[in-house]
C-alpha cells in the first residue's frame, strides 16, 4: 500500500527576511501515475507532481522501493504505543512582560500623540 511522507528541505531565507522550510512529499511502496495529454506531442501529466505543486511541496518522489525517513519515526514504548511527552507552557514572568509591552506602546502613543507623559513605571494593577 503506498505511503505519503514528508521530507524537510533545508531552511531558506527569503529576501524579505522571513524564513521557510520548503519539502517534499515522498511516496513510496507506488508508481508514478502519467497520463499523456496528446498523443505524438509528448505533453504527459503527471498527476503526482501536479498533487505536490498543490500542496505547496518543492518535489514529489515516486518510488515502489519503501523509503524510511528517520525523521518522521515516532518513537515507541515497551508495549508499541506512541511515546508522549507533555509540554507544559511556562507563564512565568508573562504578566510581568505584558504589562511591560503595553506601557511601552502607551508612551510611544502619548508621544505621537503629543500627550501629557505617562508614568514612568507600569502602574500594577490588582489581580482580579
Amino acid at each position: 500500500m503506498a505511503r505519503l511522507q514528508i521530507l524537510e528541505l533545508p531552511e531558506v531565507e527569503r529576501a524579505d527576511g522571513t524564513h521557510e522550510t520548503p519539502f517534499a512529499l515522498v511516496l513510496d511502496q507506488t508508481v508514478p501515475e502519467r497520463v499523456v495529454l496528446a498523443p505524438g506531442t509528448g505533453k504527459v501529466l503527471d498527476r503526482w507532481e501536479e498533487f505536490a505543486g498543490r500542496m505547496g511541496a518543492r518535489a514529489v518522489i515516486v518510488t515502489p522501493e519503501t523509503v524510511d525517513i528517520p525523521a518522521n519515526d515516532v518513537p515507541l514504548d515497551a508495549e508499541g504505543k506512541p511515546i508522549r511527552w507533555p509540554i507544559e507552557p511556562d507563564f512565568t514572568g508573562f504578566r510581568e512582560q505584558v504589562q511591560q509591552e503595553v506601557h511601552a506602546a502607551q508612551q510611544e502613543l502619548a508621544q505621537t500623540l503629543g500627550a501629557r507623559k505617562l508614568p514612568s513605571k507600569p502602574v500594577p494593577r490588582d489581580p482580579q
